[in-house]
């Protein structure tokens, strides 16, 4: 699985690069602290593709990386896409890491 670590996530940012951020925790975690993009339940991720972007990399986040592993392991058997990455260790690791 493609993960980034939150200082090459950090930089990404940052760098203005062109990718997707999707926050896959609860709407309350969500308002509580977010790094950013946009708030999809890992609940609504399925009935939600047509927010994910096909054409850029996307990067799911969630508060360990368990979530955003789940998904993409979903994603990628179901939907057959591959620009899929985790933010390795989650918002937690971020928090730490930045």
């Amino acid at each position: 699985m493609n993960t980034v670590t939150p200082q090459e996530l950090e930089s990404k940012i940052e760098n203005n690069d062109n990718f997707q951020l999707i926050d896959l925790r609860e709407d309350y975690e969500f308002e509580d602290f977010n790094i950013g993009g946009i708030n999809i339940p890992l609940d609504n991720v399925l009935n939600s593709l047509d927010q994910i972007n096909k054409d850029k990399d996307v990067v799911f986040i969630c508060n360990s990386g368990k979530r955003s592993a789940a998904i993409i392991h979903a994603l990628k058997r179901k939907e057959n896409m591959d620009n899929l990455f985790s933010l390795k260790g989650g918002v937690t690791a971020y928090l730490e890491g930045i």
